[in-house]
């Protein structure tokens, strides 16, 4: 590559991924299109992640400091330093496709009033082994209530952000005593994605759109399953609410089924905890908030209050049908990707 502006400036915040690092750098640096910085910001690490980032002499790679702050500060931190037209966003636990780049470029060729790229993901574990399921969202015609209720985007790594779009939602704040840029809102550790994205779709000014072929590999971690629900709902309940004044119509018309679809996700998460009691809980808290979730799609809360009431099955006898049900729903999925049925 040549010393010309790159196209596209990746952020990589770090935190301790001692474990995930480097799958994660290489994943960047074996990309088929070559015209991109990659911004790794070191978030104050405490482990052998800097030691492993250091090792590389790609010239493409740049290393940004700063002391710990979060995922949203680390990720703005590396935003204010990148010169690409284009910011990716990737999780240093998280990976991508080798031609999850060259993709993208054309879709935002294709698409002139494109401000939000993002893609298909597929699930890998803890160990990196594909667990058989993905997030297949929408990927045309999104609206507002589209972001709010369903978040086509799913992960932080699968999106592609147009630089403008985020300078022209960008704050500048005074932090620590000096000011600040900020596109995430550095006040959240968790929802921080959720909240941006809605600030962008009450905008009006930006379009979002999805590529279906599966890009980023999002990992699953035990202890992501295993956090604390009612502090993730609560996260979520702020970040959506920051934007409230924006549009209270808005608001007013949707927060009852954006809140049933986000109880009836953390269901999901109870179920994949195997905590069944917690899961029965938010679905029955989600069918509370609103019912049109089961109208809908009843098909996925259906599947939902299966899964919930099969999880007091023995472990073995449960984790049996599961991988049996992952199987089916992935083939069932590739068969209408080849049209064959």
């Amino acid at each position: 590559m040549n010393n010309s502006k790159p196209v596209f400036s990746v952020v990589m915040p770090l935190y301790n991924v001692e474990k995930y690092v480097e799958n994660a750098i290489d994943s960047v640096l074996a990309q088929s299109y070559e015209h991109f910085e990659l911004i790794c910001v070191n978030d104050g690490c405490t482990d052998n992640t800097m030691r492993i980032v250091r090792e590389y002499e790609d010239p493409r790679l740049k290393i940004v400091e700063q002391k710990n702050m979060g995922l949203a500060a680390a990720r703005n931190t590396g935003i204010n330093h990148a010169s690409g037209i284009y910011i990716a966003l990737l999780d240093s636990d998280d990976a991508w496709a080798v031609n999850k780049l060259q993709k993208h470029f054309k879709h935002f060729r294709e698409n002139p009033g494109l401000g939000v790229s993002y893609c298909a993901s597929r699930f890998i574990d803890e160990d990196g082994y594909d667990m058989g399921i993905g997030q297949y969202p929408k990927l045309s015609n999104i609206s507002a209530v589209d972001i709010f209720c369903r978040n086509p985007i799913g992960n932080g790594s699968a999106a592609v952000i147009r630089h403008s779009m985020l300078t022209s939602l960008s704050e500048v704040r005074v932090r620590d005593g000096r000011y600040r840029t900020s596109y995430f809102d550095e006040d959240f550790r968790q929802s921080e994605d959720v909240e941006f994205w809605l600030r962008a779709a009450l905008s009006g000014s930006w379009e979002f759109a999805g590529i279906e072929d599966e890009l980023t590999y999002y990992r699953v971690n035990a202890s992501g399953l295993s956090a604390n629900l009612d502090k993730q709902f609560a996260a979520w309940k702020a970040s959506v609410n920051k934007n409230r004044a924006l549009n209270p119509g808005f608001f007013k018309k949707w927060y009852s089924l954006a809140e049933a679809y986000q109880k009836r996700y953390l269901a999901r998460r109870a179920i994949q905890s195997r905590n069944s009691l917690a899961a029965l809980k938010w679905l029955s808290s989600a069918l509370l908030s609103n019912w049109r979730i089961v109208w809908n799609e009843p098909s996925r809360t259906l599947a939902t209050a299966c899964c919930a009431l099969l999880s007091w099955l023995p472990a073995s006898l449960y984790s049996a049908m599961e991988e049996l049900a992952m199987h089916v729903s992935d083939f069932s999925r590739q068969q209408r990707i080849g049209g064959k049925v």
